[in-house]
Parts: C-alpha cells; structure tokens; sequence
C-alpha cells in the first residue's frame, strides 16, 4: 500500500524516543503494531522517566509503556558506556544543536550498536542528518508503513490507527509520507488532524465545502 519504510533490517534494533512511544501508543493498537514487526523494539531508560512527567498533565502513556514492557514487546535497555560519548555530545552546547535527554540517548545508543533510531521530532531527525548520516533513523509512519503491520492490521484498522495516531497523539508526517497517510484516512478525517499541514487540511476542507 504506497510509500515505503527505512526498517529495511529485521534484525536491528529499532530504539524509540518518548515522541514514537507516544504516538504508537495513542493508535490503540500498539501491542499489535509492535508485534508485528520482525524487529526488536526498545527504549532506553530514560524514556519512561520522560513519560512519567506527563502524568500530572493526564497522560498515560508511562503506564501503557510499561504494560508493554511487562508483556515482553517493548525492551528497556541502559545507554551504557559505548553511547557515553555520543550523548554527551548531543546534550552539551548551544540549544540549537543540542536535544533533551531521551532524544539523545536514543541516537546514542543507536548509533554505538548499529541500531535504528525510531523518533518524530523534527529537530532531532535533522540533527542526525546532518550529523550522523551513517546512522538509520525512522519515524512512527515508517511503522505503521510496514508491510508486516499492514498485514497484521488489515485496511480498515490500520486507518483508524493512523488517525489516532494523528488526532490523540499529534504525529507529525514527513512530507514525502503525508500522499499515503491522506489516502489511507480519507479527506474527512485528514480535516481533523491538526498534526498535518495547515495547507493539507484546508484542503482536504474545501474538498468537501
């Protein structure tokens, strides 16, 4: 079904950042989704601390994670010391070229065992674009891209996980993936998500006026 993924590897490693467990939790369907996968799915353990924060705000994805990590889906693994230098290089220096705790020590740990960095924010895949461009990095449409997802979930459940995804968890969409994420959802509730592009949206909008 259109587009494509960068989990090319089945046997790497996909770290995820605070921002991908985020979003795969808000699809409701994240046991499915990263069960699916061939990969192993992990999150270095700063992440739930990160997740824990939000819970005087109502959040819950620091339970779900760790519903995950009791059900032996997600793993939770130590930064260790052959990341050290890698993140210390990306928490020490001005704002602009630096990220918080979880971003780095996910591209750390990634980078140190040849993993795929699974993260959403803009900041930080830019970042290792220009930084680190040996390294992987995904982000969490390139999950839901997957075929073995696709398979898992069938048309109609993908879909409405995408658009949880977007609507409750407000995934951002790289640009060359938002023709599949649109096609997938419909005009209707592409409209509702604030995550995608104003200028998608009010086109999607003016399509049904």
């Amino acid at each position: 079904m259109g587009s494509s993924t960068a989990l090319v590897d089945p046997a790497a490693q996909l770290i995820a950042d605070a921002s991908a467990i985020i979003n795969l939790i808000a699809t409701g369907n994240a046991r499915a989704i990263v069960s699916a996968l061939p990969n192993r799915v992990v999150v270095v353990d700063v992440v739930p601390g990160e997740l824990e924060t939000g819970r005087a705000r109502g959040r819950e994805a620091c339970d779900r994670l760790k519903e995950l990590v009791d059900a032996g889906v997600v793993g939770v693994i130590e930064l260790g010391d052959a990341a050290a230098p890698h993140f210390e290089e990306l928490v020490i220096g001005p704002a602009a070229a630096t990220l918080d705790d979880g971003e780095a020590a996910t591209i750390a740990y990634a980078l140190a065992h040849v993993g795929t960095a699974l993260i959403d924010e803009r900041k930080a895949t830019r970042i290792c674009a220009e930084r680190f461009p040996q390294l992987r990095v995904a982000c969490t449409v390139e999950v839901l891209i997957h075929p073995d997802v696709q398979r898992q979930l069938g048309p109609d459940m993908l879909a409405e996980a995408v658009f949880n995804a977007l609507h409750g968890g407000r995934m951002g969409v790289l640009p060359h993936h938002l023709e599949w994420v649109v096609g997938l959802i419909g005009d209707k509730r592409a409209a509702l998500c604030q995550s995608l592009p104003r200028r998608v949206r009010a086109s999607q909008q003016s399509g049904l006026a």
